[in-house]
């Protein structure tokens, strides 16, 4: 074998060795974010999770809103990514507790009694009006001492929130995309796919609420959205009792 030979078959080798090495790395790396994704989603593979959607509260049927069945299906492309399966449930017929598997609860409390439940249960310093009569309060949210008032089609708001009853290691989180219009869970859900990297770095598998403004939707539809603040410390705090008014 001569030089030039030589040199033609080592320089193979190199080569093949160093996109060997560059896949094993390119794997390597896939599989860790893979397995941080998994984890906070509480979604490891094979796992089953449960997609718990509302009903339509403008229709007279049990009829779901578009913006909603967008909001399951970018949930639904989350799970599969994880390798994990779903089951989709309405939310009358969801009754079970929380923890065993990952929860993903799309809608307002007065279309979702699932929801409502989640709110009195884990977030008691989160009031939502469901009162159905036209005024400047309706579906307007109280966190704490604050108001936020719904423009609808101009500001809009919706709470992310990832919840955890306990502190088992392999206990499972709550997701909720409780948005004071269906437009706004759907903004929500699109909101945690593209931004749950950096969710996870800060919170890790802690419990979190997060208060979103929806801008404009009348016009950008749910794709232009605010961080407004992290409320989780006024959403898990309990509001004073109000005082019982008796007749006179």
């Amino acid at each position: 074998m001569n030089d030039d030979v030589r040199n033609i078959v080592l320089g193979v080798i190199a080569t093949g060795l160093s996109a060997a090495l560059g896949w094993v790395a390119r794997t390597y790396l896939w599989r860790r974010k893979l397995r941080r994704k998994q984890a906070f989603f509480g979604l490891p593979e094979h796992s089953e999770c449960l997609l718990v959607v509302n009903r339509d509260a403008g229709s007279p049927d049990l009829a779901v809103h578009r913006h909603d069945v967008f909001a399951l299906l970018e949930l639904s492309a989350l799970i599969k990514d994880c390798g994990a399966g779903a089951e989709v449930v309405t939310q009358d017929a969801a009754r079970q507790g929380f923890g065993e598997r990952t929860e993903f609860c799309v809608g307002g409390p007065g279309s979702n009694r699932r929801m409502a439940a989640h709110l009195q249960a884990m977030l008691p310093g989160v009031r939502v009006n469901t009162d159905r009569e036209p005024g400047p309060d309706r579906l307007a949210f109280r966190i704490g001492e604050q108001q936020y008032r719904m423009d609808a089609g101009v500001t809009e708001y919706v709470l992310l929130a990832r919840l955890t009853a306990g502190q088992r290691r392999e206990q499972r989180p709550v997701f909720l995309f409780c948005g004071q219009r269906a437009i706004n869970n759907q903004a929500a859900t699109r909101y945690l796919v593209r931004h749950h990297e950096r969710l996870a770095r800060k919170h890790g598998g802690n419990s979190f609420v997060l208060l979103l403004k929806v801008v404009n939707s009348q016009a950008y539809g749910p794709d232009v959205v605010e961080l407004v603040e992290d409320v989780t410390r006024a959403a898990q705090t309990p509001l004073p009792a109000e005082p019982i008014v008796t007749p006179t």
